[in-house]
């Protein structure tokens, strides 16, 4: 295991992690029970808070949002003693006073993957029923946008993402009966990283970046990947600086506000918990199960 273990963790896209501020670099390539992670662990220490990154779609990214591991992914992060993760991700924006290159900091999920991506540790001999009515960290949420505030970046507070399962875009009729439910932007990745987050105890805030109108909109173009990595590109210094400027202003001691949501979750009887599954999920439930 590193030392020193990481406080705060950053899934985000290629190059993310290459912050000035950023000093003693050093890769982990764990092994966990659900496979190896996305991609290889960069740690280090930035404004003297040690952090982790990890590339979501893997290096050259050549996983779809169907294919991250993200089991391995979180339980990785909690075995570092993550306290809180940043997802920064790209979206399409389905509001006009959403446009290319804002940011998002969304406080609510609507789950339309088709179910195919293992979405919780609890299965094998083991049952948890854990809250999930308030998908993201209020905590982080609100020092992103405060963060973002301050760099004069456009930022909207609170919001709900829409996660599709991708890897195509939406239709148009399926864009048009998102936004009629009031949904702000869309994404393929949110689900099931929030959810194993949660189970994990690990709190968990998004930066969206609007790259596009995705296909609702009359006149603007329609999404398409390029018009993604553009946006992506311009945004990047923005959005790490962001970051950057979250962990100098976290307060020392600072603990994940997801702390507790497994007390009360379990609902197996621990006589009934196989050893292995004891064992495998040691970093998440261990202290539940001693």
């Amino acid at each position: 295991m590193p030392d020193p273990a990481a406080r705060i963790a950053v899934i985000g896209g290629s190059g993310f992690y290459e912050m000035a501020a950023l000093t003693e670099r050093e890769e982990w390539r764990p092994i966990t029970p659900f496979g190896e992670p996305s991609s290889a662990i960069t740690l280090g220490q930035l404004h003297g808070t040690p952090v982790a990154f990890l590339l979501r779609h893997g290096s050259g990214h050549f996983l779809t949002p169907g294919e991250i591991p993200v089991r391995a992914n979180i339980w990785a992060l909690k075995s570092l003693g993550v306290q809180g993760i940043i997802s920064v991700s790209a979206v399409g924006s389905l509001q006009e006073a959403i446009a290319p290159s804002h940011m998002v900091v969304p406080d609510q999920i609507i789950d339309r993957t088709r179910g195919d991506r293992p979405f919780s540790f609890f299965s094998d001999g083991i049952v948890a029923h854990v809250g999930f009515a308030d998908p993201f960290c209020p905590d982080l949420s609100e020092r992103l946008a405060t963060a973002g505030d301050a760099l004069g970046q456009t930022m909207h507070r609170g919001g709900t993402y829409i996660c599709m399962e991708g890897p195509l875009f939406s239709t148009r009729a399926e864009s048009q009966m998102y936004r009629s439910w009031g949904a702000s932007i869309i994404g393929m990745t949110a689900v099931p990283e929030a959810k194993l987050a949660r189970e994990a105890e690990i709190a968990y805030a998004m930066l969206a970046t609007a790259t596009d109108y995705d296909v609702w909109h009359e006149t603007e173009a329609d999404v398409t990947a390029d018009a993604v990595l553009q946006t992506l590109l311009r945004n990047v210094d923005t959005a790490k600086q962001i970051v950057s400027d979250l962990v100098r202003d976290l307060p020392e001691g600072w603990e994940s506000t997801a702390k507790g949501a497994l007390a009360n979750a379990i609902v197996t009887d621990p006589a009934r918990i196989p050893l292995r599954v004891r064992h495998d999920l040691a970093p998440i439930v261990g202290r539940y199960l001693e």
